[in-house]
């Protein structure tokens, strides 16, 4: 399980595709919170959130790791489109005594939400972000609740159900040590509905 805080990014070094999905490897670099002996905070079979997608690493050296994606996973991220240099947010899962922020993020990406507009706040006050809903999932998505976006918790601070969209405020603090900074119009960022909102929806559905 996660929370979201993503812990810092790093960079796409390889995709290779296969018949069955592909395969990725990701790798730290001097700017990476990562870069400080990777060995020593992760190991084979380990799971770790790569833009919010929950992987295995299946090797793992002292600056990358790699990690096999299933087809499942390749038809619900944009994982397998990355390219060499693209950077990506990174978590580790959270400890069981670990201390509990943002919400609960499983790592299984729903679909992929489009970036309509962002609008970036004075003086360096962040920026707002506004996605289209994925189809299907206008349910899950209220204001004030949470929404992972490339495995990032962030909170719902609009939803406008007539034109399908919401957004989202990136705090400067966010922006630091997220790809969110880079947000541009057409981007595509993963999408985790909230799995509160899930069971929620589930249990109304047969109780009604």
């Amino acid at each position: 399980m996660y929370t979201g805080i993503v812990e810092t990014t790093a960079v796409v070094a390889a995709v290779d595709p296969l018949e069955t999905g592909c395969r990725i490897r990701i790798e730290a670099s001097d700017e990476d919170a990562l870069e400080r002996d990777l060995e020593a905070q992760l190991a084979p079979e380990d799971s770790i959130a790569v833009d919010g997608v929950c992987v295995t690493a299946e090797r793992v050296t002292e600056n990358w790791f790699e990690a096999f994606l299933s087809a499942e996973t390749v038809s619900r991220t944009t994982l397998a489109e990355r390219a060499p240099g693209d950077r990506v947010n990174v978590e580790r899962p959270l400890p069981a005594d670990g201390r509990f922020h943002g919400h609960i993020v499983k790592g299984t990406v729903d679909t992929t939400a489009r970036v309509l507009e962002v609008e970036s706040g004075e003086d360096g006050a962040g920026r707002e972000v506004t996605l289209e809903i994925p189809a299907g999932y206008e349910e899950y998505v209220v204001e004030k609740g949470a929404v992972a976006l490339d495995g990032v918790s962030l909170t719902v601070a609009d939803v406008d159900d007539d034109a399908g969209t919401f957004d989202v405020a990136v705090v400067p603090a966010t922006e630091a040590v997220t790809t969110l900074s880079a947000a541009r119009p057409g981007d595509r960022f993963h999408f985790e509905a909230d799995i509160v909102a899930k069971y929620a929806a589930r249990r109304a559905e047969f109780a009604g």
